[in-house]
């Protein structure tokens, strides 16, 4: 290969990782916690158990998950037929191949992920040009090491579907597209202009959410409207738990965002242009705080801004690391720096454990289908279902009931061969193996200065009845 090939490839790779390269590292990150972590749970059951039903059930709307379980208030469907349509070509192809459906999991939210990271990208591409390459770079870096945001990007929650149109509403503000982003705090946009963009926006998209849910709840509906006057109107959310009115600002963000948090603060003092940035979104929180009940979901939203600002300031510390002053701070952050590699490494490590149900199913096929268990039917409890279980665990041919409001004793008079709940003893049941949860975690005096505790969380267990059960080698109970 002569010298002047060997250059051009250089030059091309150096291209290429110029273009692409913070997106394959937060895209191999992104990735590797949903390989990992390959279950959801009940925060994201609706938009699974849809995206299970557009692409298995297709037209039978009556075979819906939503229909049996509707949950608390609706939700909308458009998300789910986006993410649906764009995974459809590959699911075929499993499908074609008989393959487990634990895989469309995966690919839905593969496709999901690749979505907020192709938002996030255009955001960082803006943020390069208006802030230059070292804030760029230290955004990417920031961004990924982080846990929730990349953790939470192949997600399928109301939030992270959202999560991607918030980017590019953030990549048009930055770049200046006055009617997508409709700045009107900074005059780049009469108000008679954003009131005419809105009001068209609007229009099209409740009627388009209109027309596709009322097709599939089988009734009028515009559940956007419903959910907001569920939890903001009569702050019926407050009774699945609440916050004190500071807990965005001393528990969500610092979590969320680590050592970005005091850096975003100072970001903003360092650069007056991200004021303008800055304070909408900060305010958004701080309006966001006065309801009851705080989810850090809710304003994952908030932290690709407060991450530019602390860019902002990683930056200005790197290139004034020199003097005497900023060598001080360029060493507390790097300290910062590593404690949050060392954060993020915990929660993922909690998180793992988070999905007992997912877990204890996917043991128990394993174990019935190597043993050729006869026909076999799955009773699962709430809390087993709402932690790690959707319709995308589920195997042919085997059966599943998630029958709720069972009476401790009626168990032993139905036909269920296992059961997957959070009892340690059911009568007319054998516990055949439990699967631990994380529980909490405990600080200590001595290296490493923390432990993650687990404890059984999900039991399965075998009904007494069916005595072939009991030739396959379980793991057994604590």
């Amino acid at each position: 290969m002569t010298k002047g090939k060997l250059i051009n490839i250089k030059s091309l790779f150096s291209k290429f990782l110029y273009n692409f390269g913070w997106d394959l590292l937060l895209g191999a990150i992104a990735a590797f916690y949903l390989i990992i972590v390959p279950y959801t749970k009940v925060e994201e059951s609706f938009n699974v158990q849809a995206m299970h039903d557009l692409l298995y059930h297709r037209q039978h709307i009556d075979r819906y998950d939503h229909l049996e379980f509707p949950g608390v208030v609706p939700r909308t469907f458009t998300g789910a037929i986006v993410v649906s349509i764009l995974a459809s070509p590959v699911i075929a192809m499993m499908q074609l191949f008989h393959a487990a459906k634990i895989y469309s999991l995966l690919t839905v939210r593969l496709v999901l992920g690749c979505l907020v990271l192709s938002a996030l990208r255009f955001f960082r591409i803006q943020v390069r040009r208006k802030f230059g390459l070292h804030v760029e770079a230290f955004f990417a870096i920031l961004t990924a090491m982080q846990f929730h945001l990349l953790f939470y990007s192949t997600r399928p929650l109301p939030n992270i579907l959202a999560f991607v149109l918030v980017n590019l509403a953030y990549g048009f503000w930055f770049e200046g597209n006055a009617t997508s982003t409709l700045k009107c705090l900074s005059k780049s946009i009469s108000l008679l202009q954003s009131i005419k963009c809105c009001v068209n926006t609007a229009v099209l998209c409740i009627g388009f959410t209109l027309l596709v849910d009322s097709i599939f709840w089988q009734r009028i509906l515009w559940p956007e409207l419903e959910v907001f006057w569920f939890n903001s109107v009569l702050n019926r959310s407050s009774e699945w738990g609440t916050h004190a009115f500071h807990w965005y600002f001393t528990s969500a963000l610092p979590r969320s965002l680590l050592a970005a948090y005091p850096l975003s603060l100072l970001g903003v003092l360092l650069d007056r242009r991200m004021i303008r940035y800055f304070a909408p979104v900060f305010s958004f929180v701080l309006l966001y705080s006065k309801l009851p009940h705080k989810e850090l979901r809710f304003i994952i939203g908030s932290v690709p801004i407060f991450n530019v600002s602390a860019a902002i300031a990683a930056s200005r510390v790197y290139n004034n690391q020199r003097k005497n002053i900023w060598r001080l701070l360029f060493l507390m952050m790097l300290g910062s720096l590593l404690v949050s590699l060392g954060c993020s490494a915990i929660m993922f490590m909690a998180s793992y454990d988070n999905y007992p149900g997912g877990y204890a199913l996917n043991a128990l096929h394993q174990i019935g289908d190597s043993s050729h268990l006869p026909a076999k039917m799955v009773h699962i409890d709430s809390f087993t279902a709402m932690n790690g279980i959707s319709r995308f665990s589920e195997e042919y041919p085997w059966r599943y009931s998630k029958e709720e409001g069972l009476a401790l004793g009626e168990y032993r008079d139905r036909n269920f061969t296992f059961l997957l709940n959070g009892l340690p003893f059911v009568d007319g049941y054998k516990c055949l193996f439990a699967v631990n949860g994380f529980s909490r975690a405990l600080l200590h005096p001595r290296f490493p200065p923390f432990s993650l505790l687990k404890e059984p969380k999900v039991f399965v267990h075998g009904n007494m009845r069916y005595k072939d059960i009991f030739l396959a080698s379980w793991p057994g109970c604590p």
